[in-house]
């Protein structure tokens, strides 16, 4: 009985550890400034079809000083990398990036019993490439894609690897409520952009530029 408690109270710590560590990482991005000492390494998650088209079109807006770029994209995706390797052929000539595929968390209209394992998988996956790259930022815009890589993000920080500022654009098809994603999220990202006033009311810690794509 006393090595069971002793278990559990160990357990308990560590857990409470976890979570003042997660609280430090967190309330540290806000004075995290990437770039400051050079290129700025991003990656960038990508959704299917509409995902896509908008972040690309966020990525027009970033300077060259965005460098490497690594795109993220699911295993069943199959448009999604000829659209970025045709952005980057316009807009770039450093060929600085690269593109990395991730099995997909939940497909449309996939059961959430079976979700949660398919989520496991892609958590699997994001965490040796994420380690790997360890960018300085992970930028994305709601696929479900983008949570088990977020969350290997904010694991770098709290294992003290590196700070990965996380910054997340919500889709301007969300007008009155979050994305899961979005909703997974907000209390963990370093920015949290969204594109209708009314959502920013909601959410006070968002950030309401007007239409950004």
């Amino acid at each position: 009985m006393a090595f069971l408690l002793g278990a559990v109270f160990a357990l308990l710590l560590l857990c409470l550890l976890f979570i003042i560590r997660l609280y430090v990482v967190v309330k540290a991005g806000s004075s995290y400034k990437p770039g400051t000492r050079g290129p700025v390494s991003v990656l960038v998650v990508a959704g299917s079809g509409g995902h896509t088209t908008e972040i690309l079109r966020l990525m027009e807006s970033l300077s060259a000083a965005y460098t490497p770029r690594h795109y993220v994209i699911a295993d069943t995706d199959r448009m999604s990398e000829d659209k970025i390797c045709t952005f980057e052929s316009s807009k770039h000539s450093d060929s600085q990036f690269s593109i990395s595929r991730v099995p997909r968390s939940r497909e449309v209209h996939q059961a959430w019993s079976s979700s949660a394992l398919s989520t496991l998988d892609a958590l699997r996956a994001s965490l040796p490439l994420v380690f790997r790259l360890r960018p300085d930022v992970l930028l994305c815009n709601g696929p479900g894609t983008c949570v088990p890589l977020c969350v290997t993000g904010l694991l770098l920080g709290i294992l003290g690897v590196k700070k990965v500022s996380i910054v997340f654009v919500e889709s301007v098809c969300r007008v009155e409520s979050l994305s899961l994603s979005g909703t997974l999220l907000y209390p963990l990202a370093d920015l949290f952009f969204v594109q209708w006033s009314s959502l920013r009311d909601k959410y006070p810690k968002s950030i309401f530029l007007g239409r950004l794509v």
